[in-house]
C-alpha cells in the first residue's frame, strides 16, 4: 500500500477502497467512543434526525437543540471538505485529498486532550464535524460510490448483490443478471471494519477515554505525509 497513493491526487479504484477501509475503521472507533462518552452517535445523521422528531412531542423545542447542533456540524464538516478540495484542485495541488484527512486526524487527536474531551458540547461538535468531513472526503474521491460513516447504504448494496447472485437466469432472451462478487466482498469488508473500529472503541474507551483515538489519528496522518511534502517541495522550488 504505497503511502503516496492512498491520499494522492491521481487515484485508482484500489486506492479508493484502501482509504475507505481505513476511514470505515476510524468512523466505527469514533462513533462508539462518542456514544460511550456522551450517549450520542455522531457518524450517521438518520438517527440524529429521527431522535429529534421522536423527542419533539414530549420535550418540545429543547429536543431540537442538541441534534440540530450535531447535524449542523456534520454539514459544516462536509462543506469544509468541499471548500478545501476545490481550492486545492484550482491550484493543482497533490495534497487536495490529503489535507482534509490530516484535518480529521488533527481533530480526533485533539479529543485526547482532557481540556477538550471534558467539554461535552465541544466534543460533540468535533466528532460530528469530523464525520461530516470524512464522509465528504470519500464521497468526493469515489464519485459518491463509497460511504464510510454509516453502514445502511452499504448493507443495502450488499442485499442487492446477494439478490443478484440468487437470481435464476432461466431465459436467454434478456441479458443475464450477474452479481459483482468483488463489489460484494469490498462492501462486506467496509462493514466489518466499521464493526472492528467500533469494537476497538468499545474495549479501549473505558480504559483510556478519548486517548483511544490517538493511535487512529496518528495512523491516518501518516498517509498524508507524502502528498503534502510533495506540495511543500514544489512551493520551495517555485520560490
Amino acid at each position: 500500500m504505497p503511502l503516496r497513493k492512498l491520499t494522492a491526487r491521481n487515484r485508482s479504484p484500489r486506492a479508493n477502497w484502501q482509504l475507505a477501509s481505513l476511514l470505515a475503521f476510524t468512523a466505527g472507533a469514533a462513533d462508539v467512543s462518542g456514544f460511550l462518552s456522551l450517549k450520542q452517535f455522531t457518524s450517521h445523521m438518520s438517527g440524529v434526525v429521527a431522535a429529534m422528531a421522536a423527542d419533539l412531542d414530549h420535550r418540545g423545542l429543547n429536543a431540537v437543540i442538541r441534534p440540530a447542533m450535531i447535524l449542523g456540524c456534520f454539514v459544516a464538516g462536509a462543506a469544509f471538505c468541499a471548500l478545501v478540495i476545490n481550492w486545492e484542485r484550482r491550484r493543482n495541488r497533490e495534497s487536495l485529498f490529503a489535507v482534509p484527512v490530516l484535518v480529521e486526524a488533527f481533530l480526533l487527536a485533539l479529543l485526547a486532550l482532557p481540556a477538550v474531551s471534558h467539554r461535552t458540547w465541544f466534543t460533540l461538535c468535533i466528532l460530528s464535524f469530523s464525520m461530516g468531513l470524512q464522509n465528504a472526503i470519500i464521497t468526493k474521491i469515489s464519485h459518491a460510490e463509497i460511504r464510510t460513516t454509516h453502514v445502511t447504504g452499504m448493507i443495502t448494496d450488499i442485499g442487492i448483490e446477494i439478490g443478484r447472485a440468487l437470481y435464476w437466469n432461466r431465459s436467454g432472451r434478456q441479458p443475464a443478471v450477474h452479481s459483482d462478487r468483488r463489489h460484494l466482498l469490498l462492501l462486506s469488508l467496509l462493514v466489518g471494519l466499521f464493526f472492528l473500529g467500533g469494537a476497538f472503541g468499545a474495549f479501549g474507551y473505558p480504559h483510556f477515554g478519548f486517548l483511544v483515538l490517538l493511535p487512529v489519528a496518528i495512523f491516518l496522518s501518516i498517509f498524508t505525509i507524502a502528498p503534502i511534502s510533495a506540495d511543500l517541495r514544489s512551493a520551495a522550488v517555485a520560490h
